[in-house]
């Protein structure tokens, strides 16, 4: 822009004393009921249309999605929202971005309490998956693709949390297989 004439260059040299940076969306989960309800209330002005609630599986959908495209692609899945609603209820844009693994069941008890930390909580989430899978990480059965992640994101993430296979006897995985049995998508 400085180029073409169109920002100043001695403006830039002064913002850029001090950088300010900004999260992506998935470390700042605790932001997007606000960023929602703004931007439902925004498109719905916009639009002439009346949305009065969002279902909690609604929200908790908006929550657990990865957000690879950060705040745009939340702005874009809300305006969608907002375009399909009928009666005054938010209907769930995600359902075809394959987040059903990610929304937590509102009926199974959850491992964790709400009083617990994001990271705590991301935990329990990565851990209850690998458990409902059988600790496979990889390939269109594993745990990754249950949570929208890639494989080695979410094995980046194992590794943050201090997340491992639990070895329950002597010489076998917590399946009871040997790990030399053990194929290698299914390994950690």
């Amino acid at each position: 822009m400085v180029a073409r004439g169109q920002f100043r260059s001695d403006l830039y040299y002064r913002l850029d004393v001090f950088p300010i940076l900004l999260p992506s969306l998935r470390e700042r989960r605790e932001d997007i009921p606000a960023l929602v309800t703004h931007f439902v209330k925004m498109f719905s002005r916009r639009m002439g249309k009346r949305v009065d609630s969002i279902p909690p599986e609604i929200m908790a959908a908006f929550q657990w999605y990865s957000w690879p495209g950060n705040i745009r692609e939340l702005q874009n899945l809300v305006e969608r929202a907002v375009i399909l609603s009928r009666d005054g209820v938010l209907p769930n844009p995600l359902h075809k971005k394959q987040t059903e693994p990610m929304i937590p069941s509102l009926h199974r008890p959850r491992t964790f309490q709400s009083s617990t930390t994001l990271e705590d909580s991301d935990r329990a989430l990565i851990v209850e998956t690998l458990d409902q899978v059988g600790w496979i990480v990889g390939g269109p059965r594993g745990a990754a693709a249950k949570l929208g992640l890639k494989r080695t994101t979410l094995l980046a993430k194992m590794r943050r949390l201090g997340i491992s296979r639990p070895v329950h006897q002597e010489g076998t995985d917590g399946r009871g297989i040997a790990p030399e049995t053990i194929r290698r998508e299914d390994a950690l």
